[in-house]
């Protein structure tokens, strides 16, 4: 397999529909009843609440009290917190979970939780599961309430990790050799572990690692009896919990029509309505702000994805790229019916997220004031970095491993696509100055160096914000794949062991697939011209994320007639030629741009390698994740078109 479908980058894709213009309104019937077990036949109805470690507390009240749930859950993890985690285990035995999960999300609703019948999957349990479940169980015991809480583990590799050195292992997108100082080895464990603890009776399910998207198929695989060879309908349960997982980003939040979503103070969090054939429906709970349309879900849709054809996942390889999305009129706040996945055989192997301990960072954000901002801001970052350099000569120190100087307000961002400054520039900007060295006591002088500024270089440095710069481990994240015949899954109840799950790969291959390339140049070479050129905000939508080092970009375009002269214009090419300045390349002439076609969207996804300076906690820039790369390109120039608008209208 490629290393590119091998990365396993999140994935989805959608089609395109004209949007609601109904004014009748109705609010969702419960076809799920809210019960333990939904009758046969019955939908399943499904509720995201969290879409990363500190997400609002709002959320679990507006979904079990205005949701109808069957099930909620709770997606906590990403590799930054599997890093932060892993920390946090390694100072007390007893940490390594999200705590909030059991002491802001569940303890207070507990007992309704409880009463109501909803069960609950989280992968809040990190890296330490059992932990978690023992922190939820006296949250009960306080309330009163008699819950049977399982848990998943076996996703930590740690205990192989000798037998791992002289494997010959290489990381899936770099090539590098396995680390000799890793710090953390956690597999992607798939859907089937969940399930099989929903089938046991637990009412609660905590789990380590897993695809974000398991935490939605394994109770819909628990409730449909869906087979292992069943591919289109586990599709089906991953789209449906790909699109849900990242909780508000697919109501409403970080769209690009940012101004037409109402109420962001009260926004919806998603429900999923499936039914056994795997078609499925999205809303949120009345009364609540946000929007569902086809722009806000196709967003989510192209969030983090790879190869829209090969969304490799450990229970199914996913086909995103015909998925249809159709507006439901009359529904309040919106709602969008989905349905088109395609599915075949899954790998023999999970994807595995190491880490290692790769030196130590700081990062001193300051705000400056008053005329020539900017050049006072980049002078006295520049003259901190030279002090320090100073002082490591002296103390026989060896130099950065890197640095990163951005004056935020002056679009160092952007690079050349930055807009001409005018007289002298803004008035306020804010020093965003980032070190990278081997030596922990280095950078703590570098820390130490910081407030020192205030008094003896420009004026107008109001703050250190946060204080003195915190110095922490800098953990680079390593991805691999390690058969899934040699992982051993165990599942707990109330704190005994109960099973151990083992995966079967019957309906497995590694077989190398190839894809037919997209033919676009017979169709696009009679393209009509014009002399008009539109910002790409006018004709698309855009968002981007992350995995690793990398960067996705995904553009829907506004109506299929617009889609032609985005493929035209946004080739592979331009967007790496658009984005240079971002991108580290190790070879000459490496390609580093890798484009997608997704149909039934009218979309692209762009795949932006060694653009993140490392990504997540390993990167020391502004945008470690590449969350503005989407809102960057908005100002991509479509040129030498006819009058687009007039055509639609």
């Amino acid at each position: 397999m490629s290393c590119a479908a091998l990365l396993g980058l999140r994935g989805a894709a959608a089609p395109r529909l004209l949007q609601a213009t109904s004014s009748r309104r109705r609010r969702w019937r419960n076809l799920g009843g809210g019960s333990c077990e939904p009758q046969a036949g019955a939908a399943v109805r499904v509720g995201c609440a969290a879409g990363f470690w500190g997400d609002t507390a709002v959320s679990v009240p507006q979904l079990l009290y205005g949701g109808k749930l069957d099930f909620l859950v709770f997606d906590y993890l990403s590799e930054i917190t599997m890093s932060l985690l892993t920390a946090a285990k390694a100072k007390s035995p007893d940490l390594g979970y999200t705590p909030d999960f059991v002491l802001t999300a569940m303890g207070p609703y507990i007992k309704d939780i409880h009463r109501k019948g909803v069960r609950v999957i989280s992968n809040a349990g990190g890296m330490n599961p059992l932990a978690c479940a023992a922190g939820l169980q006296e949250v009960a015991k306080k309330a009163d309430v008699d819950l049977k809480i399982a848990v998943v583990a076996g996703d930590d590799l740690m205990g192989e990790k000798d037998n791992l050195k002289g494997a010959g292992i290489t990381d899936m997108e770099s090539g590098k050799r396995f680390p000799e100082n890793i710090h953390s080895m956690n597999a992607y464990l798939g859907a089937r572990p969940i399930s099989r603890a929903l089938d046991l009776g637990a009412d609660i399910v905590v789990t380590g690692r897993c695809v974000d998207s398991g935490i939605v198929l394994g109770p819909l695989i628990h409730s449909f009896g869906w087979n292992r060879d069943e591919f289109d309908l586990l599709a089906a349960g991953s789209l449906a919990g790909h699109l849900i997982e990242c909780g508000a980003q697919c109501t409403g939040g970080i769209f690009t029509d940012w101004h037409t979503i109402p109420d962001w103070h009260n926004m919806g969090f998603p429900i999923v309505e499936c039914s056994s054939d795997g078609h499925f429906t999205l809303s949120k709970p009345p009364d609540t702000g946000g929007l569902i349309s086809f722009g806000t879900v196709a967003e989510q849709l192209v969030y983090e994805i790879g190869n829209p054809q090969r969304y490799l996942l450990p229970d199914v390889t996913c086909d995103f790229s015909q998925v249809s999305i159709t507006e439901i009129p009359g529904i309040e706040g919106g709602a969008v019916k989905i349905h088109g996945a395609k599915g075949s055989p899954p790998s023999t192997f999970y994807k595995v997220n190491a880490t290692y301990l790769n030196g130590f960072r700081a990062t001193a954000v300051c705000p400056v004031v008053g005329p020539k901002a900017v050049e006072k801001g980049r002078q006295t970052a520049e003259s901190i970095l030279k002090r320090t350099r100073l002082i490591f000569s002296q103390l026989g120190y060896e130099d950065y491993c890197a640095v990163n100087i951005q004056i935020l307000g002056s679009e160092d961002t952007y690079g050349p696509h930055a807009k001409k400054k005018i007289d002298d520039g803004p008035r306020e900007a804010v020093i965003w100055l980032a070190v990278h060295h081997k030596q922990k006591k280095a950078v703590e002088i570098f820390s130490r160096e910081i407030a020192p500024a205030g008094t003896g270089m420009a004026p107008g440095l109001t703050a250190v914000v946060g204080g003195r710069p915190r110095v922490s481990p800098v953990m680079k994240p390593f991805f691999f794949l390690y058969p899934k015949r040699n992982v051993k899954i165990n599942i707990f109840l109330n704190g005994q062991h109960v099973e151990t799950f083992q995966e079967d790969l019957t309906f497995t291959s590694d077989a190398v697939v190839s894809l037919d390339s997209p033919k676009t140049d017979d169709e696009l070479k009679d393209l009509p011209c014009g002399p008009h050129t539109y910002r790409l905000e006018d004709l698309a939508y855009t968002r981007s994320g992350d995995k690793g080092n990398s960067a996705n970009i995904g553009v829907i375009a506004r109506h299929p007639l617009y889609y032609p002269y985005l493929k035209k214009t946004l080739t592979a090419q331009a967007l790496e030629d658009y984005f240079q300045h971002l991108l580290e390349r190790e070879q000459p002439e490496e390609k580093l741009v890798t484009r997608y076609e997704l149909p039934g969207i009218h979309g692209l996804n762009f795949v932006l390698k060694n653009s993140l300076g490392g990504g997540g906690i390993a990167s020391l820039r502004s945008d470690p994740q590449g969350k503005a790369f989407g809102q960057m390109l908005l100002d991509f120039q479509i040129k030498n078109v006819p009058d687009l608008k007039s055509l639609v209208e």
